[in-house]
């Protein structure tokens, strides 16, 4: 038996991992986050602020058979691209301090990381991103801190770490607003109800630059594959759907699937945009009677600003996560109109 302890489980990258995990009865699952939840077969839910490192010790001390760890948690931030060395460095350490002393036959350790490693929020970077790559940007990144905390407390120990590197995580998540799917079905179902075409939010370049995203399923099962295997640790993996996309040619895809014209490039700020758009999306819910949510509990659109501001190539190489073995690969196309048939089902999307 192996008992995962999944640190920040109420993030983008650990609800599926929850799900993958629990398909094996080989595992048992730690689900630690800040709010409560009920605890089901093979699941226990632990409720702790990662800031507090009394609190988290006073948490975790019981969970003495803890083998391995994934560290999803993130602490709060905006989409300026610089967030809280400090903060998301004691999140960590609190965590590997409250687990250490007791968990005795600990294993692994596994970090969520981020295409933020080759600097892709500051400018035009060296594409695909390789995980051997030089640093790629001059610190501050949070991603550089925990990497290193990792890796110095991780000498001389008993087990071994290793690291994911998604790009934009995409789900069937109604949870979590910070989302492309959402962005992207709010949006077009406002553009639909306006009357107007759907234009791209960004720039031309934006609309031609070439990207990739990770579905957060295929995220979850190569998280398990880089954790499980000697031959894998202590060492970072890209881990992205495989394939590569041009907004420019999904976007007619997009607004079919919603019944609205494509528009084109028109670089605008979504989240200035759509500040006023509430009683829009108020009477699409009650005309087609979705689930009772406000606008920005669906999308998130200050994060769109963030996604379409890139004028660049924005992509990973996958050979190394391939060469250690791992194949699955996901069609970009197919995943977004899945995840928004997903939500129109649900009926939170129209």
């Amino acid at each position: 038996m192996k008992t995962a302890l999944i640190a920040g489980a109420g993030g983008a990258s650990s609800k599926r991992l929850i799900e993958m995990l629990l398909a094996d009865p080989d595992w048992t699952v730690v689900a630690l986050a800040r709010t409560p939840r009920a605890s089901a077969e093979r699941l226990i839910w632990v409720s702790a602020d990662l800031f507090d490192a009394d609190v988290c010790r006073n948490a975790l001390g019981a969970y003495r058979d803890l083998t391995h760890i994934f560290y999803t948690a993130r602490a709060k931030h905006g989409e300026t691209g610089v967030e809280s060395i400090s903060d998301n460095v004691a999140m960590l350490r609190n965590v590997l301090d409250a687990v250490e002393p007791v968990a005795k036959g600990l294993q692994h350790v596994h970090l969520v990381e981020g295409t933020k490693w080759y600097g892709m929020h500051l400018g035009p970077f060296a594409t695909p991103a390789r995980e051997d790559d030089p640093v790629g940007h001059m610190p501050p990144n949070f991603y550089y801190a925990q990497q290193e905390l990792i890796e110095t407390r991780q000498r001389g120990r008993p087990w071994t770490w290793s690291a994911s590197r998604p790009s934009y995580i995409c789900d069937f998540a109604p949870e979590r607003a910070r989302n492309i799917v959402t962005v992207l079905g709010a949006y077009a179902a406002i553009a639909r109800e306006l009357g107007v075409p759907l234009d791209f939010p960004g720039s031309p370049a934006a609309f031609e630059a070439l990207r990739d995203v990770t579905d957060a399923s295929l995220l979850a099962r190569a998280m398990t594959f880089v954790a499980t295997a000697s031959a894998r640790a202590n060492q970072a993996f890209n881990a992205v759907n495989g394939d590569l996309f041009r907004w420019r040619l999904l976007w007619p895809t997009i607004a079919r699937h919603f019944g609205v014209a494509p528009g084109s490039a028109r670089p605008f700020r979504l989240s200035q945009w759509m500040a006023d758009k509430q009683p829009v999306w108020a009477a699409i819910v009650r005309r087609q009677g979705l689930a009772e949510t406000a606008l920005g509990d669906v999308a998130d659109f200050a994060f769109a600003d963030f996604l379409w501001s890139h004028d660049y190539d924005v992509f990973s190489s996958t050979t190394k996560l391939r060469r250690a073995g791992f194949h699955d690969m996901v069609d970009t196309e197919e995943m977004f109109l899945s995840q928004l048939t997903r939500y129109r089902e649900a009926k939170i999307l129209p």
